[in-house]
């Protein structure tokens, strides 16, 4: 076979391979019937370790999908050709818990190789995540595929900081389609984890530039986080995110209502006259809260690039391809 008719078969099985195909809950029930189990047992035992890591694993869906897509271009490691999305400003020394993603993919291989996608783990995670701090259960949609690249720039552009107000948060929800309601349910993710004091300090010294503190911290609340977050002190000391940190439920909501919101862009939610009517109803209606969430982490993981992917191996890296190899030669 001539190079070229190589080289151009290789690149129609990528390009076959690129347009994605309708997600659908029960994607594996053929492939890989333990797949959903299997995902749940580790995650189940990374929380006993570190009630934590649940929060963590489920803020990547969030941070993947945002970014083109849900294709797990967020697990990807930096290379000397591509600069990854793990040191993005909003990921740096933020996102945590990629070992446990890696657990799982390790444990899905021996199961049944090559089958289920790094994106798919990540969002059956964040699932199980809230499902094991007693949230709301739901079926997540599956089949996705990983992606081939990732993007610093893209992640930079993308994703606001903890500094965010409700109109940038409005903003960005609006171009996902993503309604009001959605961005305050969503919002809810920080029921549970910590924060750092690097995301805070300025509301607690300088909001605004004012050298003043956020006006809206509850006095109480804000000698707490002034102790936790002294000036000039650790600013990678983390501080819980509502008062029921390892509980998946509406405290975080109540929360904001007393102004003992911890981040910026939680606490504008309650500021915000278009954000505030759903921070009360959710903080006065548990049920409500968690049906307008899951509604939300299911739209969320409908959004995909349509560009070429694959099923890595590995989630840290792509596969090695006939293509590259060629090329090198």
């Amino acid at each position: 076979m001539s190079l070229p008719l190589l080289l151009f078969l290789t690149i129609s099985a990528v390009s076959s391979a690129a347009a994605p195909l309708p997600l659908q809950p029960g994607f594996y029930s053929k492939a890989c019937p333990a797949a959903e189990t299997t995902v749940r047992s580790i995650i189940q035992k990374a929380m006993a370790r570190e009630a934590r890591s649940g929060a963590s694993v489920m803020r990547l869906q969030f941070h993947d999908c945002f970014v083109n897509g849900c294709d797990a271009s967020l697990l990807l490691d930096d290379t000397p050709n591509m600069l990854g999305e793990k040191l993005s400003l909003s990921n740096i020394n933020s996102l945590r818990s990629f070992e446990v993603i890696d657990e799982v993919k390790d444990a899905l291989e021996q199961v049944c190789p090559g089958i289920v996608s790094c994106a798919d783990i990540i969002v059956m995670a964040a699932r199980d995540a809230v499902v094991l701090s007693g949230g709301p259960h739901w079926e997540v949609k599956l089949g996705r595929k990983d992606s081939l690249t990732a993007s610093q720039e893209d992640s930079d552009n993308i994703m606001p900081s903890p500094r965010a107000n409700a109109t940038t948060l409005i903003s960005l929800f609006n171009k996902f389609n993503l309604s009001i309601k959605g961005l305050v349910a969503l919002s809810g993710s920080h029921s549970i984890g910590q924060g750092r004091c690097f995301s805070i300090v300025f509301r607690l010294y300088n909001q605004s530039g004012t050298g003043l503190p956020d006006p809206t911290i509850e006095p109480k609340y804000r000698e707490k986080l002034d102790h936790l977050c002294p000036p000039g002190g650790d600013e990678d000391v983390t501080g819980d995110l509502d008062a029921t940190p390892e509980i998946f439920d509406n405290q975080y909501f109540k929360d904001l209502v007393l102004g003992r919101g911890f981040l910026n862009s939680d606490e504008t939610l309650f500021a915000n006259e278009e954000t505030r009517k759903y921070v009360i109803e959710f903080s006065l209606n548990q049920t409500n809260f968690f049906k307008a969430f899951v509604e939300g982490m299911i739209k969320m993981g409908d959004l995909q690039s349509g560009r070429p992917g694959e099923i890595r191996r590995n989630c840290r890296v792509v596969n090695g391809r006939p293509i590259d190899i060629l090329l090198e030669d």
